[in-house]
């Protein structure tokens, strides 16, 4: 089975507003993606393309962004940190997954 991995990049501002609401949407050059929620009070979800969802606990570290108690845990992983992007709505940007695979990231207004 070729599950898409986690793949996160999110706004790089203090508050992380833009990224509050809307869906930051990870596109794999096979045709996959894994859409990403970030709530204010440090939840994370995410939808993969099969159906598959998980949650976890973000937050800021130094100059990363931290998902913490992964579940379910992807491939053993569950804790997996991203350079933080700054972003717009509509902005794209290159990426990869815990496993190393590109993905193009968008920030996408809505969930």
């Amino acid at each position: 089975m070729a599950a898409a991995g986690l793949a996160v990049a999110v706004p790089a501002q203090a508050d992380m507003s833009s990224a509050f609401g809307n869906t930051v949407l990870s596109r794999y050059a096979h045709g996959g993606w894994v859409k990403h929620w970030f709530d204010r009070d440090g939840g994370y979800r995410a939808q993969f393309s099969s159906g598959r969802t998980i949650t976890a606990r973000w937050r800021i570290e130094g100059d990363k962004i931290c998902l913490n108690g992964i579940r379910p845990a992807i491939m053993m992983i569950d804790r997996y940190c991203s350079p933080l992007v700054e972003a717009d709505v509509g902005d794209t940007w290159p990426g990869r997954d815990p496993l190393g695979r590109r993905v193009t990231n968008e920030l996408v207004r809505g969930r």
